[in-house]
């Protein structure tokens, strides 16, 4: 089932990298930036959290949505805040790009 908005899928592409799930994550990445692979099992963060800071919409089938993610690299706490795009395409929302936040 496709979410229903972007910032549903912003959600659901968390869980994804929670679990591990890279099929997912890029087939809910627009085809014009998806990498060819994302090799998740390289070095896997461990993911504490996801907090949804804004979520707009600029058109029908335009939004973004920041959020900060936390999470651990050998103890070692950081956090991921973006500022992600997204697009809608034939009822489908897809993630194209994102602006780190310092």
């Amino acid at each position: 089932m496709a979410a229903p908005t972007a910032k549903a899928l912003m959600r659901s592409r968390y869980v994804a990298y929670v679990l591990g799930l890279e099929s997912y994550l890029l087939a809910t990445w627009h085809p014009s930036t998806r990498p060819a692979e994302l090799k998740l099992d390289e070095g896997p963060p461990r993911w504490l959290g996801l907090a949804i800071k804004h979520h707009e919409l600029q058109d029908d089938n335009h939004a973004t949505v920041e959020f900060v993610a936390r999470y651990k690299i050998d103890g070692r706490a950081y956090r991921l805040h973006e500022t992600s795009r997204f697009v809608r395409e034939e009822g489908r929302w897809f993630y194209i790009d994102g602006d780190i936040q310092a």
